[in-house]
């Protein structure tokens, strides 16, 4: 047989062979901060991991999601009784409970959106040891769990918000502006602490006095006023001051500190990119090392 009549005899059977889809595995761009594209495909498995962070931390609790409810207002009393009615603490003409509730409010989502990022990737070594994601959407999914008992918690200050007789001013329009600011920011540092945590353990036990501290560097017991003008701009320099006075500004209709809440914003938005660009470094480690 000829070289032309064995092509003649192949060349029907090569081309009854079906196309094999060619798939290129190649290394993600360390420069690149965040991968929008596959996060958005990867956006119903933050919707699980959310709901799971939910269920998990109410589950087999006789009170349970009320405890979004329970935590802010038990402290709200105790800020009240103690720093209120006994230290005599200033609250700028309005009643101390609501005056403290609307920083609790913000506050409260911080804390738990931070603690329960930075530990997030420890407590799902099971998850990143097996199976390919983005690891981003782990510290993601915990900061909107915080984001559900936020809006719990909000409930009650609309209780007190009538029971005060406060009218709602212009300055609610700012509200959604300003969680947006304070979830860039929680998002930020949980990020980044996370990453750490998985490097350095002592992350999960500093956490928690850091954090102890940053609430008493924040007005969250005392207005900003209570500052002494000259030394203002000290307690200007915490992100979360801009942002916890934006609060109050905004469902007490308080005069709004445009230049802190800019400047908190700068900050919340510089950050969250600084951090989900170490992240991004440090993440191809973390199976090996979590």
């Amino acid at each position: 047989m000829t070289t032309s009549s064995r092509r003649a005899v192949s060349s029907p059977l090569a081309l009854d062979l079906p196309e094999e889809p060619v798939t290129r595995i190649r290394p993600g761009r360390s420069w690149a901060a965040i991968d929008l594209k596959e996060l958005w495909s990867f956006r119903e498995l933050l919707y699980f991991l959310t709901w799971r962070d939910v269920k998990v931390r109410y589950k087999q609790a006789v009170l349970g999601i009320a405890w979004a409810v329970i935590q802010p207002l038990a402290t709200m009393i105790i800020f009240t009784v103690f720093f209120g009615k006994l230290a005599k603490i200033p609250s700028d003409g309005i009643p101390y409970p609501i005056f403290s509730y609307a920083a609790l409010l913000p506050w409260m989502f911080f804390l738990n959106a931070v603690t329960n990022s930075g530990n997030s990737l420890i407590g799902s070594a099971n998850l990143i040891t097996k199976v390919y994601f983005p690891r981003l959407i782990v510290p993601g999914a915990a900061v909107a769990a915080a984001l559900v008992d936020f809006a719990i918690a909000f409930v009650v200050f609309v209780g007190l918000f009538g029971y005060y007789r406060y009218s709602v001013s212009w300055g609610i329009l700012l509200f959604p502006v300003l969680v947006c600011v304070l979830v860039l920011l929680a998002l930020g540092v949980g990020l980044w602490t996370s990453a750490v945590n998985v490097k350095y353990r002592d992350v999960r036990y500093a956490l928690p006095f850091v954090l102890q501290l940053w609430m008493f560097a924040t007005p969250v017991i005392y207005p900003s006023s209570l500052m002494p003008e000259r030394w203002r701009w000290v307690l200007a320099v915490n992100p979360l001051t801009g942002i916890i006075e934006g609060f109050r500004a905004s469902l007490l209709g308080r005069p709004v500190m445009w230049g802190a809440l800019a400047y908190s914003t700068v900050i919340a938005v510089l950050f969250l990119l600084y951090a989900a660009f170490y992240f991004r470094r440090t993440e191809r480690r973390f199976a090996d090392i979590v």
